[in-house]
């Protein structure tokens, strides 16, 4: 350690770590001057498409879009402690697993690579459907926090179905977001994506080039309505569309449903075979092969033939084994054409695999998901579209989330997502979070939702989780006093959050030939400057930060001293050497409060601890 390195104020760049990826995969190909194409030609052999035609999705923008996703950001996001809400259901507190972040997606997603890469295990959004009459975000290259605020003031502006670019400015919206999105994801995570016909094509494609084509799940089908509408001028459509895509295929594993009572009395056991419960299934198959082509005798003595076209899916060794093993059933009078027992006790996976096709009845319906919403605001409608509860828990199951996952949705329009989160852990000793991102897009003043205080949509999303939350704690509190002999109480999960809001940095950048003395902006609290440095150093935002003392001086420390920071003037060698004693592994000290005597002795102090602790302390300086 011979200096203090400055600390940068600039999210991670999707083109420094795939650049490091491809380093630590194929070092040999990198030179002084940068990449050695040739080199990388030779190591790639014949998987260079070196042709002049091929396949390709483009459209006017695309280029425009890729370099949005690899572009940094120098935002931050503030904390909010006022507009949060403790684990329990306090409002004013800030010790929640989830968050809520206001701001624009496109800037949060980049805000979240340093912290949140390859973290999320599930993601869900809801975009705009680009029905030309729903918000489409106009992404500039300018100031991020100020086309962010651009953004936010656009309450009712349209991608107008009429434009030439109707369908570019879609893709151009969706395409960075999508690249962003999965960096953060696990090595077995998934993201589905809420779609209708007018961009299903489209956004099958973009998904194929994002997360690639061989990591395609599925394309579910959820029936958004019960009952068709006569006023349709062509067809009455029904359903929308859930896309589904792994990370990564071959890590993936899906999440299986419940089995039903309907499912479970398919299984009977006629013969009291000791087994228990089994159900038969047809021993031809279409596959023909000769060698499993031969006649069976059954027990009356009737000689049976597989169907025509068809054999037996047994070899004729394999068949005799599973006749002395009792596991061939030719019906109560055994005369019947044979088949194989498969008992429930010897299913491959538990629960039911899922189908493409998700039925109202099982998931809910659109109306089911407004009815909702108007439950928890006293019979009014203050979002239109919200997705139904059950829709959310069902793709959760599907997600297959362990303890500690983390799902993102960062189009949460009205926090379903929440509210299902919290449903789902209800009876469960299972505990994820939820990051939920949502541009505050201005309430329309003639609704209602404006007249009852609900300036934006942040604060209909903020307001619903409050409200869902306290119903499912009211709902717990009158369920638990009612236990019968020998149940346990259930837990409350974690109903709180916590609220950031996107804004320009908190530290100001001199001009050049300019020194600035206190580099933090006026407007700005030491509570904002800490998440700042958490954000940029890549610390999780759920992170304990706590005021303290170091020998009489004030720091802050998060995370039991991962990181320390240092922002009040009076900083002495005393106070250096107390930190050092913490063991730290991060250690922020403001330039301002910084002289060339105390540098000198930082350096040097952190520099012995690091040897004492077997590990180097990070330090550096703002």
């Amino acid at each position: 350690m011979g200096e203090i390195e400055k600390m940068t104020l600039e999210s991670e760049s999707l083109i420094d770590d795939r650049l490091n990826k491809l380093k630590e995969l194929m070092p040999e190909v990198f030179s002084e001057s940068g990449i050695d194409f040739d080199k990388l030609r030779l190591e790639l052999g014949d998987e260079v498409d070196e042709g002049l035609e091929r396949y390709a999705f483009t459209w006017p923008g695309k280029a425009d879009a890729i370099r949005q996703s690899q572009m940094s950001s120098t935002a931050t996001l503030r904390p909010r402690i006022e507009k949060s809400r403790s684990r329990d259901g306090e409002d004013g507190s800030f010790d929640s697993d989830n968050i809520y972040i206001e701001g624009d997606n496109l800037e949060v997603l980049k805000l979240l690579q340093r912290g949140y890469h390859g973290k999320v295990k599930m993601i869900y959004i809801d975009p705009p459907y680009n029905t030309g009459h729903d918000f489409v975000y106009k992404d500039n290259f300018g100031n991020s926090v100020d086309n962010y605020k651009e953004q936010a003031g656009l309450a009712g502006q349209s991608n107008a179905d009429t434009s030439g670019r109707y369908h570019s400015d879609w893709c151009s919206m969706m395409y960075p977001r999508l690249r962003l999105a999965r960096e953060l994801l696990t090595d077995d995570g998934v993201i589905f994506i809420s779609i209708d016909d007018n961009e299903d094509r489209n956004l099958r494609i973009l998904c194929d080039e994002v997360f690639g084509e061989a990591n395609f799940v599925s394309q579910l089908i959820w029936e958004r309505a019960y009952s068709p509408k006569n006023d349709a001028k062509y067809v009455s459509n029904s359903h929308d569309y859930v896309l589904v895509y792994a990370k990564s295929i071959e890590r993936f594993v899906i999440g299986r449903l419940p089995r039903t009572d309907e499912a479970n009395a398919r299984y009977k056991n006629p013969d009291n075979d000791p087994r228990g419960v089994w159900k038969p299934s047809d021993l031809s198959v279409k596959t023909y092969s000769p060698d499993s082509d031969y006649p069976i005798t059954t027990p009356s003595g009737r000689v049976v033939e597989p169907p025509a076209g068809r054999c037996w899916s047994l070899s004729r060794n394999a068949f005799r084994e599973r006749l002395q093993d009792n596991r061939i059933w030719f019906g109560p009078n055994g005369d019947s054409v044979p088949c194989i027992k498969r008992f429930l006790t010897e299913l491959k996976y538990d629960g039911m695999a899922p189908t493409s096709i998700m039925f109202y009845k099982e998931v809910g319906h659109s109306q089911e998901g407004a009815k909702e919403l108007v439950s928890l605001f006293d019979g009014k409608g203050y979002f239109d579209g919200p997705k139904p509860t059950k829709l959310l828990q069902r793709l959760i199951t599907l997600a297959n989330l362990s303890t500690g996952d983390i799902v993102l949705d960062f189009f949460s329009g009205s926090a379903s997502t929440a509210h299902a989160m919290f449903l789902q852990e209800l009876g469960k000793d299972d505990r994820y979070q939820f990051i939920l991102v949502q541009l505050p897009e201005p309430c329309d003043p003639k609704r209602d939702a404006y007249k009852d205080g609900y300036e934006t949509l942040c604060d209909i999303g903020e307001g619903r989780i409050r409200r869902a939350g306290d119903k499912i704690k009211t709902e717990l509190e009158e369920s638990n006093r009612q236990l019968k002999l020998g149940e346990g109480p259930k837990q409350l999960p974690d109903i709180g959050f916590r609220v950031f809001e996107l804004d320009e940095s908190g530290i100001e950048k001199p001009e050049p030939g300019q020194l600035l003395f206190d580099v933090v902006k006026p407007d700005r609290s030491d509570m904002d400057i800490v998440f700042e440095m958490m954000l940029k150093w890549g610390l999780e935002l759920t992170l304990p930060v706590e005021k303290s003392e170091a020998a009489g001086y004030p720091i802050w420390s998060v995370a039991c001293d991962e990181l320390v920071c240092c922002m009040s003037r009076g900083l002495t060698i005393e106070a250096l050497e107390a930190i050092a004693d913490m063991e730290p592994r991060r250690v922020l000290i403001l330039d301002s409060v910084l002289d060339d005597t105390l540098k000198l002795n930082a350096v040097q102090i952190f520099k012995h601890a690091g040897e004492r602790m077997g590990c180097e302390i990070e330090l550096r300086t703002v």
